[in-house]
C-alpha cells in the first residue's frame, strides 16, 4: 500500500484503514471504517507536511457545502503528526474513466444530464462561498457508470492546497508546471486567469473548468490540448471548434446546438462574460433530455443498411440508423442505448457505438 498507512492502522481512535482508495497529486486516499457510526468513509491525508495549515482551512471551508452532487465532508482529525479529512466514500470511478473509456464521446442526452448535475453541485459550493480551483475529471466521481446513479464533485477539501501549488508552479514557469502533477492534470481545464493571474482566481474559473470538461465529454478531446503547448491556446481562448457529427443528425442537432452554446459561454476569455453557476443551473434546467436507463448490447442484424436489431440481455431491441449518434455500428459491434416500448420489439434511442 502506498503512503504512510497500512491496513489495520487506527486513526484518531476511530477510523480503521481498510485499504488504498487512490492517490492524488497532493494527498493519499484510503477507505476506512468508522467504528463509531459503523460505516465506511474516505480518509484523506496530505503528502506534504508543510501543507498542514492549508489542509485544515480547506477542511473547514469544504464542510460548508451540502449538496447531493458534492462529496460530503464528515470530519477532520489532527493526531499531532498528520491531518486527515474524512469524506463520504463514493463507490464509483473518476468521470473520464467511468464514461470515456468505452465510448469516444457521449451523446447529448447523457451529456446534458451530467452538465445539469455538475452545475447544481458547483452552484451549491459557490453559494457557500467555496471556490474549487482544481475542477477536472479526476475530481468528479460517478457511480453506476452510464446509468449515472450519482455524480459528485470531490476534493473541495484541498482547494486551498491546490490553489497554492498551482500558483507557485505557474509563477515558476514551464519547468515548474511540468514538474507539478497537480498542474499537469489540471492544465487542460484551467481558465486563462488561472495562468495569467493565478492568485486572483474566482468562481468564474470553476465555470470555465466545467465548460472544458463538458467539451471533452461531448467531443472526446479537451478544448485546447494538453501539456505546455496548451498554455498559449488557453490564454488566447479562441472559441474551440466542435466536430460535425454533433449536429449532423437532425434527431440530436437541437440539443447539441444548445449544449455547444452553453459550453462556449463557459469558455469565454473574460470571466465577467461567463455565466454564473446559478445561470448554468437555469440553462441546463431548460434542456430537454431523457433520464431512462442505459443498456449495453451488440448488433445482431442489420437490414437494408437502415435498421436492425440489438441484443440486450438476450432480448431483441429494434434500432434505426436515424437514432444512431456518431459513427454507425456494423454487425457485431457493441453499442449503448436506451430502450422504449414499441409495437412488438423494444425501440432504441439513442444508439451509441462503443469502443
Amino acid at each position: 500500500m502506498s503512503g504512510p498507512h497500512s491496513a489495520g492502522d487506527l486513526i484518531g481512535g476511530r477510523y480503521e484503514i481498510l485499504g488504498d482508495a487512490g492517490e492524488g497529486g497532493m494527498q493519499y486516499v484510503y477507505a476506512a471504517k468508522d467504528h463509531v457510526l459503523k460505516r465506511q468513509v474516505a480518509l484523506k491525508t496530505p503528502k506534504n507536511d508543510s501543507a498542514r495549515k492549508r489542509f485544515q482551512r480547506s477542511a473547514i471551508v469544504s464542510a460548508r457545502v451540502t449538496h447531493p452532487n458534492v462529496a460530503k465532508t464528515l470530519d477532520y482529525v489532527d493526531d499531532g503528526q498528520r491531518q486527515y479529512l474524512v469524506e463520504e466514500l463514493i463507490a464509483g470511478t473518476d468521470l473520464d474513466k467511468a464514461l470515456l473509456v468505452r465510448t469516444p464521446h457521449l451523446d447529448p442526452y447523457l451529456a446534458a444530464r451530467i452538465f445539469h448535475h455538475l452545475a447544481k453541485g458547483l452552484a451549491a459550493s459557490h453559494h457557500a462561498g467555496v471556490v474549487h480551483r482544481d475542477l477536472k475529471p479526476s475530481n468528479v466521481m460517478v457511480t453506476g457508470g452510464y446509468q449515472l446513479d450519482a455524480i459528485k464533485i470531490t476534493d473541495f477539501g484541498i482547494a486551498k492546497m491546490a490553489d497554492e501549488e498551482i500558483a507557485e508552479a505557474v509563477e515558476g514557469g514551464g519547468e515548474s508546471i511540468s514538474a507539478s502533477r497537480t498542474v499537469v492534470g489540471a492544465l487542460p481545464y484551467m481558465a486563462p486567469e488561472a495562468i495569467e493571474t493565478p492568485r486572483e482566481v474566482g468562481k468564474s474559473a470553476d465555470v470555465w473548468s466545467i465548460g472544458a470538461m463538458m467539451y471533452e465529454l461531448l467531443t472526446g478531446n479537451v478544448p485546447y490540448g494538453k501539456g505546455l503547448q496548451a498554455v498559449t491556446k488557453i490564454i488566447a481562448a479562441a472559441p474551440p471548434e466542435f466536430p460535425g457529427f454533433m449536429t449532423a443528425n437532425p434527431q440530436f442537432a437541437t440539443l447539441s446546438k444548445q449544449l455547444i452554446q452553453i459550453v462556449l459561454q463557459c469558455l469565454q476569455k473574460d470571466p465577467a462574460t461567463r455565466p454564473t453557476a446559478d445561470t448554468l443551473v437555469e440553462q441546463c434546467g431548460m434542456l430537454c433530455y431523457p433520464v431512462e436507463p442505459r443498456f449495453l448490447g451488440y448488433v445482431r442484424e442489420i437490414r437494408h443498411r437502415a435498421w436492425g436489431f440489438v441484443v440486450v440481455d438476450d432480448e431483441d431491441v429494434f434500432f434505426h440508423f436515424d437514432c444512431v449518434y456518431g459513427d454507425k455500428p456494423v454487425l457485431g459491434d457493441n453499442v449503448m442505448l436506451s430502450k422504449f416500448r414499441g409495437g412488438g420489439a423494444w425501440r432504441a434511442l439513442p444508439v451509441v457505438k462503443m469502443q
